[in-house]
C-alpha cells in the first residue's frame, strides 16, 4: 500500500472543475492520521482505512465528507 510520506507534496481535484486543484504538503503522520498543511491553513485528517484498502493507497478527505468531496490519495 503506498503510504503518505513526510515532507511530499500531494494534490486533488474539484470533481466539478478540473481547473480547480488544492496541493498540501505532509508535515507529520501517525498510523491513523496525517498532518497537513496548504501553507496558510494546518489540517489533521484521518486516514480512511476503508478507501486505502480498496485504492491500495492512503486516502484523507482534508475538506470534508460529502457526496462530491475531492479525496487526497497518496
Amino acid at each position: 500500500m503506498k503510504k503518505f510520506e513526510v515532507g511530499k507534496r500531494y494534490s486533488m481535484s474539484s470533481v466539478c472543475d478540473h481547473n480547480c486543484i488544492w496541493t498540501y504538503t505532509v508535515t507529520a503522520r501517525t498510523a491513523q492520521t496525517i498532518t497537513i498543511t496548504d501553507g496558510t491553513e494546518v489540517k489533521k485528517c484521518r486516514i480512511n482505512k476503508k478507501i486505502s484498502e480498496y485504492s491500495n493507497a492512503e486516502t484523507v478527505y482534508p475538506l470534508g465528507r460529502y457526496s462530491m468531496a475531492p479525496s487526497l490519495t497518496a
